[in-house]
């Protein structure tokens, strides 16, 4: 069933070294499964111990609060570093499951008896039982020396989902749009020039039936501009993706300022939250006018091969995100 649920999802989607790790998990469900032990431990993130010392590198087990209603668990804090980045600590699972939420409305992931939660300390309510699958696998995936936050794109974009975008939706929007007329897609080179008319013939190939769909889905024509600052675009189109902007859910909302934020252009993040670019398109966009100097002047080991494969895994994670939280692929 899970993989039905994944291949659903991820149709659209040719990413496939992305993808056969993703199906390789062995998933479970305490749904179908329920764990022998209680279920009502939680695994949060705190910047302080039980000695009340800086310590953002260690992993805190405590002791709960007595209550003779209830059956001897423990919970578990993680330090605020799991979100920058650093390795937290060591393995301190064995199985990862998921199951579905208490009131009935979504799913959470299970860290052998005791339940994932948000930085905040609240539970990890995932809207498919898809996405909580891929996150599951994501924590089945760390090492048992450490456990690595920077290799779980989809944990990180669900926080942000959840507690985040609920916060500061207004704000989201507002940044996206103070920096929409200086989309990538809207800087033109010059064709006049020598040096960048090979520019601009790649720009006219690739970029123009993006910007003819941009066109065609909003009705108003996006004005391009042979500046590296851009320049305004009209009023009926800024008001137009400000609108869509609006409608959007949380795990969209998320989703679409992460691959903005990555590929530096809102246009190719709405060409993929609307289906019109997949992953590697969006990549060839993004790294255009970079791809035609590596060409010419050669790649930089350790420089041009990292930039790339860290963008991969920014557009990839963010696109499988939005498909996975995607309800209406799964009723």
């Amino acid at each position: 069933m899970a993989a039905s649920l994944l291949n659903r999802a991820l149709k659209p989607i040719k990413h496939p070294n992305f993808l056969s790790s993703l199906r390789s998990f062995n998933f479970t469900s305490t749904a179908a499964n329920p764990s022998d032990g209680p279920s009502s431990s939680s695994f949060t993130f705190d910047n302080t111990n039980s000695n009340k010392e800086k310590d953002n590198s260690s992993i805190y087990l405590k002791p709960p609060t007595p209550d003779a209603s209830t059956e001897k668990t423990t919970s578990v804090t993680m330090p605020m570093s799991f979100m920058t980045g650093s390795i937290v600590g060591k393995r301190f699972y064995e199985k990862v499951t998921t199951r579905e939420s208490d009131d009935g409305v979504g799913w959470t992931v299970m860290l052998d008896y005791r339940t994932l939660k948000t930085p905040s300390k609240r539970p990890l309510k995932l809207p498919t039982l898809a996405l909580a699958k891929a996150i599951a696998a994501e924590w089945e995936y760390q090492h048992t020396d450490g456990i690595r936050p920077f290799t779980m794109p989809l944990m990180k974009l669900a926080c942000t989902a959840l507690e985040r975008v609920p916060l500061t939706r207004t704000k989201i929007i507002e940044h996206l749009m103070k920096k929409f007329d200086q989309d990538l897609v809207f800087c033109r080179a010059p064709e006049d020039n020598t040096l960048t008319a090979g520019v601009h013939a790649r720009q006219v190939e690739k970029v123009d039936p993006l910007l003819a769909w941009l066109n065609s889905e909003f009705g108003f024509k996006p004005i391009v501009y042979s500046s590296f600052f851009g320049g305004k675009q009209g009023e009926g189109l800024t008001t137009a993706v400000v609108n869509l902007l609006k409608k959007t859910d949380d795990c969209e909302l998320a989703a679409i300022d992460a691959l903005a934020a990555a590929a530096h252009s809102l246009v190719i993040a709405l060409g993929i939250f609307r289906g019109k670019l997949q992953i590697e398109e969006a990549i060839e966009l993004i790294r255009l006018e970079e791809d035609l100097q590596v060409g010419k002047w050669g790649l930089v080991e350790g420089g041009h091969d990292v930039d790339i494969a860290d963008l991969k895994v920014q557009i990839a994670s963010a696109t499988v995100f939005l498909g996975l939280s995607r309800k209406s692929l799964f009723d």
